[in-house]
């Protein structure tokens, strides 16, 4: 039987590992007036924060060019945790964030082995 791993004081599923999210981050005007000021840094470290206050942590955090701002892979303890930092960010002002569900190859392993009962449009 495998059981939950307890890791730097927080239990991990039974895999060993929280679900990982890529997120990706556009700021708005205000937001880039924010960045300005504050630098980068200090950014990562609101987001630490945030990802802390509900059970995760950042694993890598990018600013980049192009379409978004800053792409960050991070771990939280489950879709709520995820959805709750989301709506922060949303509501702050300074970002548009979408977060995106990261599986490992193992759990597409399992998504393969279960066979649900499909029936595709027109058939």
């Amino acid at each position: 039987m495998i059981r939950p791993a307890l890791i730097g004081g927080i239990v991990r599923p039974a895999e060993g590992l929280m679900p990982k999210y890529l997120l990706t981050a556009s700021y708005t005007t205000e937001g880039a007036k924010g960045l300005l000021k504050d630098g980068g840094s200090k950014r990562r470290q609101a987001v630490d924060a945030a990802l802390k206050a509900v059970g995760g942590r950042v694993e890598s955090f990018y600013f980049a060019f192009g379409k978004h701002d800053a792409y960050l892979i991070v771990d939280a303890p489950d879709n709520v945790a995820a959805a709750a930092v989301a709506l922060a960010v949303g509501a702050s002002g300074g970002a548009v964030a979408r977060t995106t569900v990261l599986l490992s190859p193992e759990e597409i392993d399992q998504a393969a082995k279960r066979k649900p009962n499909y029936t595709p449009p027109g058939q």
